[in-house]
C-alpha cells in the first residue's frame, strides 16, 4: 500500500521546490514545485524510497534557504 504525506504548511517565500530523501539526504527524488495557495498538499512517496521507515522531506524556497522535517512511518 502506498504511503502518502501532507503538507499543511511551509514557512518562507512562495515558489518551494519539496524533495523526499531517506534519512541521510544521500536519496532524494524531487516531487514538485508548489506555491502557497497549493498547500494543503497531499503526495505519494516514491517507490525507490517505498520501502524506508524514515523519510525526510525537504523543501528550498524561492531565495533557496532549506528546511528538513523528519518523518516516521
Amino acid at each position: 500500500m502506498p504511503t502518502n504525506i501532507t503538507i499543511n504548511g511551509i514557512t518562507g517565500v512562495s515558489p518551494f521546490d519539496v524533495y523526499v530523501c531517506d534519512q541521510t539526504n544521500t536519496v532524494c527524488v524531487f516531487i514538485n514545485t508548489f506555491t502557497s495557495g497549493e498547500i494543503p498538499t497531499t503526495f505519494e512517496i516514491p517507490e525507490i524510497l517505498s520501502s524506508l521507515e524514515r523519510f525526510n522531506v525537504k523543501t528550498s524556497d524561492k531565495n533557496g534557504r532549506e528546511t528538513n522535517n523528519l518523518l516516521v512511518v
